[in-house]
Formats: structure tokens, sequence, C-alpha cells
């Protein structure tokens, strides 16, 4: 393993330097063909060099590990951590030796240490390790102050505190849109990008749902028993791409007869996102609960609870409405149903259909017949409530494919 900070704190000096894991080391590779005046030269250099692969020098990856050079950096999700060693350079012992890391972020102060007991004595040339972790949850300033108190042979009480400033980054870019269903069911599109300059590896990306909705993923694609990946078998995040992830959220049955009066603000879900970068160094993220503004369906909401894809012309075929009682009040509703050019129903309009109380709703079959060929609009339902002397009209409620079943055909 290789510790991703290192602080040394000597009681007389104080250094800091941090270890970060190394990286794949890569070659130049200069090659010629063997009638150039080099020869064969460059080859033979390159299987001289330790640091190719033997029987493929031309690759650039090497077989070595590279230390790092900078700080490099941290991101958001990464676990931090941390070696801290306090060394005693000098030549007396000392006593009640006690050590404290504090990360210090825009919003609060945060205690790292593994023990806040104090070490009894510390010898001459002797020291003191502490290893620290933390889940970054923040962007932006961060301050890992050290401070180390002590006491000396005279019974002199010192006490020295260092500071390690970092800039926390955002590895990703999380977008979101809804869609909304007439059949009450969410679609939630999650646009991914990577804005980090390294590859990476997306271990998960799934959707914790509230408690109102079971989700269902739409990201994989059926073969035989298992589902493959829309996004192939690697799925590799390069440095500003943007991959889009699909999920469709339905209403459970306990609030599926509610989800068609819910209103104002809703709480969709969050969020769960792993990924792994160099060497496997994991991160996560968590949104925060995502929320959409549930559509406003006016005091009543009709939807269409069945109706068939394709009928034939002047045929009548049949559909089922649901009529929704969305407002707070009791509604004695009247059914009208008006012909347009080409949709023509059947049966009685001006029908009383009692009253329905709020949240409440009521499935209604209709009879009807287009006259015109092609991909017919269903227009025409007149709900009025005879409470308040108010007519709700509803016009384009679904499309229907109008076939002819009597084409005669050429010989």
């Amino acid at each position: 393993t290789f510790p991703k900070l290192l602080i040394r704190e000597h009681l007389t000096k104080k250094d800091l330097m941090r270890l970060t894991k190394p990286t794949l080391f890569t070659n130049m590779p200069v090659t010629c063909e063997d009638r150039d005046l080099p020869g064969d030269l460059f080859g033979r250099l390159m299987k001289e060099d330790p640091s190719t692969i033997k029987g493929a020098e031309a690759l650039m990856l090497g077989e070595m590990l590279t230390l790092p050079q900078n700080f490099g950096n941290i991101f958001l999700g990464e676990t931090f951590s941390s070696y801290i060693s306090v060394h005693n350079d000098s030549t007396q012992e000392v006593k009640d030796i006690l050590v404290k890391a504090d990360l210090q972020t825009s919003s609060q102060r945060l205690n790292l240490s593994a023990s806040n007991n104090a070490v009894t004595e510390l010898k001459p040339e002797s020291c003191i390790d502490d290893v620290i972790h933390h889940e970054v949850k923040e962007i932006g300033t961060h301050i890992l102050v050290c401070a180390v108190s002590y006491t000396t042979q005279a019974g002199e009480k010192l006490y020295f505190r260092k500071f390690f400033k970092f800039q926390v980054l955002k590895p990703l870019d999380v977008k979101t849109k809804f869609y909304n269903a007439e059949t009450d069911e969410v679609f939630l599109e999650a646009q991914i990008q990577n804005i980090t300059t390294s590859p990476m590896f997306m271990e998960k990306v799934s959707l914790e749902p509230s408690m109102m909705y079971n989700v269902t993923e739409l990201n994989t694609v059926e073969t035989g028993d298992e589902g493959t990946s829309t996004f192939g078998k690697m799925s590799y995040l390069q440095p500003m791409d943007t991959r889009q992830y699909l999920y469709c959220l339905k209403p459970k049955s306990e609030f599926a007869e509610k989800a068609g009066v819910i209103k104002g603000v809703t709480v969709i879900g969050k969020l769960d996102i792993v990924w792994k970068t160099n060497l496997g160094e994991k991160g996560r993220l968590q949104t925060s609960q995502l929320q959409r503004m549930a559509p406003g369906y006016g005091d009543v909401r009709l939807s269409l609870e069945m109706i068939p894809d394709t009928v034939n012309l002047e045929e009548p075929f049949d559909i089922t409405c649901k009529i929704t009682n969305c407002s707070e009040r009791t509604m004695d509703l009247v059914l009208e149903m008006c012909n347009t050019r080409s949709i023509h129903w059947c049966g009685v309009s001006g029908r009383q259909l009692g009253k329905v109380s709020p949240s409440a709703s009521l499935s209604l079959p209709l009879k009807l017949l287009s006259s015109v060929q092609g991909l017919q609009s269903i227009s025409g339902l007149r709900l009025t409530d005879t409470f308040l002397k108010r007519t709700y009209e509803y016009d384009d409620i679904a499309q229907v494919c109008v076939v002819c079943p009597y084409m005669s055909r050429e010989s």
C-alpha cells in the first residue's frame, strides 16, 4: 500500500511532504528501419533499458512505477489518507507527547486523530507514528492542522503546530432531467461527465429511490438470462466525456392511488456513484435528494388506462379513461362527447357520472370510431361540474393509428 500523505514533525525541525500512489512509467520509444543509418542501435538500446517490457520494447508503457513529482489532486468523494510521524531529533528524552490532527473545512473542524491519549515518553531518535483516514465530502479549501505538545526534562511545556493547505476539486459534473408519463411513471435521465484529467472506471451508478417509488434501471439490454450494459464490457469514462443513465420510477401500490393528485415538489431519490481511478483508487459520491415539480393537472385529471395502438377504419373500438378529482371538494360531473372531423363518439352525450370525492377516481369505458385514415388525435371530451357550473375541456388526449382493412391488391 502507498500512503497518500506523509508528514514528519521533528521536535527541533519541521518538514512536510506528501506521498501519493505511483504511476506506471512510460517510455518514448525511438525506432528506425534496419537500412537507416543507426541500423539496430535504437533497438539494442531499448532492449538494454531496464524500464521497457521485455519482448515489447516499442510499447510506451513500462514495467516500473514512477514516484510522484508533485502534490497531485484530491477529489471530492475520495478517501484522504495521511501518515503522521513525530520524530525526536534532540539528545534528550521528552515526556507527555500529545499529537493531534484536525481537518479544517469551510463549514466544520474534524478531529482525525486515532487516539487522544498522550504518550508517556519519547527517547532520542525515536518517533511516534499515526495513520488517519477521512472521506472527503466537501469541495474547496481544506487545512490539515497537526499540533504537538510535549514536556522537556526541565519540566518546560512546549507546543508547535504545522498547517497543510490543499484544494478539493469536483471530479464529476452531474445533470438530471425528469420526464413525466401519463401512467404516473417518472423517467430520470442522469448525465454524468468526467471533468478530471484522467480516465475513470465507473464501478456503479445507481438510483436509491424515495419511499414512494420503485425504480427500474434502463441501462442494460437483456440477452438471454443476463443483461448486457449499454456501455459495453469495459465501463471507462474518458476525460471530459459524458454518459447518460436512464431510470424509470413507478409509485408503490400504497401511493399509486394518490399519485395523480400529488402537487408541488416531490422527492425522487438520490444517485449513488462509485468509480476507480489510477491503480484502483476508489471514489464515491452521493447526490442530495433529487426533487421534481409534479405536473399540474388542475381540478380534474383525465388519463388513459387502455387504448389500442392500431384500429380499423370506420370500425368501433374501445378505450378506458380514468377521471381523478384533484381538488379539495366533491364534484358532480357530467360527461359530454363532441365529434371532430375524424373522430366520432358512440354513446350518449350529457350523461351523469355522479359525485366524485376529493382524491377519488373512476374508470370510464368509452367507444368511438374514426372516419379518416392515418394517425388521428382523440379529442372532444368535456366534463362539467354541476356544483360550480365549470366545464373542463380535454383535447389531444392520445393518438391512434387508423388503417383500412379493405385495401385492394393489384393483380
